[in-house]
């Protein structure tokens, strides 16, 4: 590394690099912390994850169309019995 002829520049130099590697923990430290803030209110909501959604979302599909096979089979046995 080679210093400028001016010490206060080297100073400034190096206080500027030493301000760059704070903000950059500082950004680590605050993306941190905004995480774990949001995962705790998602928590906190009780909101399903994606997984539990579809697993719902296909017994819900299969109830649908077992209840429309039951339907369309009890008029058929009605219609057959007059009923």
């Amino acid at each position: 590394m080679t210093t400028s002829p001016n010490p206060f520049l080297d100073n400034i130099s190096r206080l500027m690099t030493d301000a760059a590697g704070v903000a950059t923990g500082m950004k680590r430290e605050a993306e941190t912390v905004m995480r774990a803030q949001f995962e705790r209110l998602i928590r906190d909501m009780d909101v399903v994850s994606r997984e539990e959604f579809e697993a719902v979302r296909a017994m819900a599909i299969a109830a649908r169309e077992e209840n429309e096979r039951l339907a369309a089979r009890i008029a058929e046995l009605e219609s057959k019995h007059g009923a």
